[in-house]
């Protein structure tokens, strides 16, 4: 922009609309807008109220009245054709859903090692709600349904994803706040920390193994 532009454009930024200068200009509305911007210039308030009135007013003209009937209340609507052809159906899966599909009943590793089984596909369940953790279905199947605040877990060295060997014996229902108090490994000395991470890891790394080499298989 000249000087004499920009000298417009400071005088009356703030009380025309960007589309007027733009025309007084000769320039783009895109121009109008940078050069406000680095020069930091700001809409009037009393000006943008009005504008904000004008399209109150507008809009009003083309709203619904209290108790219109709309043109096409009670019709049916359809597209006709052969679009029905190419409609999703109820339950109907395409793409990586199809590909990825798996049966009720199937079993899977989770990265913490965990063995789950799907339970459901009842469609408006998130996809991880539809596993559960086998060591949960022995339990309820054995001792019925796990209290809300209580949590099902291996007792300390009993931890395994092998199905034969989740055995009620091996598992057992605390609360939750016992089930915090246990993962904590800050109460423990350094180099009892340090092994417990390295076990952690090593037990990933062994669960991600198997993963990889079922999906090879």
């Amino acid at each position: 922009m000249k000087q004499d532009d920009i000298d417009y454009l400071a005088k009356h930024y703030s009380t025309m609309s960007a589309p007027d200068i733009a025309k007084a200009l000769n320039c783009s509305l895109s121009a109008v807008y940078y050069r406000a911007g680095k020069m930091g210039l700001k809409k009037d308030k009393a000006f943008l109220s009005e504008c904000g009135k004008k399209v109150s007013a507008h809009g009003a003209g083309t709203q619904f009245k209290k108790g219109q009937t709309p043109w096409n209340k009670g019709t049916g609507w359809s597209a006709g054709g052969r679009s029905i052809e190419t409609r999703f159906k109820k339950g109907e899966m395409s793409g990586a859903a199809q590909r990825n599909y798996v049966p009720i009943g199937s079993f899977r590793i989770t990265r913490d090692g965990a063995l789950e089984q799907k339970t459901t596909d009842t469609p408006d369940l998130y996809p991880a709600r539809r596993w559960r953790p086998v060591a949960h279905l022995v339990w309820e199947r054995e001792r019925g349904p796990i209290p809300g605040d209580h949590v099902v877990r291996f007792m300390p060295g009993m931890h395994t994803n092998k199905i034969e060997e989740i055995t009620i014996d091996r598992l057992e229902c605390i609360s939750r706040a016992e089930n915090m108090r246990r993962n904590t490994i800050h109460r423990y000395p350094l180099e009892v920390k340090n092994a417990i991470r390295a076990v952690k890891k090593l037990t990933k790394g062994i669960s991600e193994h198997e993963q990889n080499n079922n999906r090879s298989a």
